[in-house]
């Protein structure tokens, strides 16, 4: 089992991306391949799929984006190649919120989900994302919150920023991204 590849990215397709790393490609699907850039160097956490007939790698920018992947997964009828656009088309914190809120609609959005499994997802997953996705994210960025309220950002205004930062970034890749966000 991978926990993550890092490596030169050395093609991007509409539905997946190769990492080369120690000589060797591997071709992993991801939700949105155009957020890599070609021949550049990507850290991409993956999750590897064993089927009888097929073997996949799909890939996440952040740790989170992963944690959430594999919650989905795990609901009856959602499948990765259902889940896998849920992340590329909408944010962590959106599907989070409308999975709370239990707002089907916004789960409808997404390509291949329908009322059943919308349904199922709210079912399986209401009350049992926010910590783990949460947490996570929260050890991320404790230096970054730690900085920016050493500047003087109130902290209510650091958490709304905070989902739209990557935390496999350096600290001073983050707190360049979060001050642009915070500029707004």
């Amino acid at each position: 089992m991978y926990e993550y590849i890092k490596g030169m990215v050395t093609e991007v397709e509409s539905t997946y991306i190769v990492v080369e790393c120690a000589g060797i490609g591997y071709l992993i699907y991801v939700g949105n391949p155009y957020s890599f850039s070609l021949h550049e160097e990507a850290k991409v956490y993956v999750y590897e799929q064993v089927r009888e007939d097929e073997l996949s790698l799909y890939g996440f920018h952040t740790l989170e984006e992963k944690q959430l992947f594999l919650r989905l997964i795990a609901v009856k009828g959602l499948g990765c190649k259902m889940a896998l656009p849920m992340l590329a088309s909408g944010s962590i914190t959106g599907i989070l919120d409308a999975i709370d809120r239990e707002n089907i609609l916004y789960l409808k959005k997404f390509p291949k989900i329908g009322d059943k499994v919308a349904r199922q997802i709210i079912l399986d997953l209401k009350g049992k994302l926010n910590m783990t996705v949460e947490d996570s994210s929260q050890q991320n960025f404790e230096e970054l919150k730690e900085v920016l309220e050493g500047l003087g950002y109130k902290s209510g205004d650091i958490k709304k920023i905070l989902p739209h930062i990557h935390s496999d970034l350096t600290i001073e890749e983050q707190v360049k991204d979060a001050l642009k966000l915070l500029l707004k």
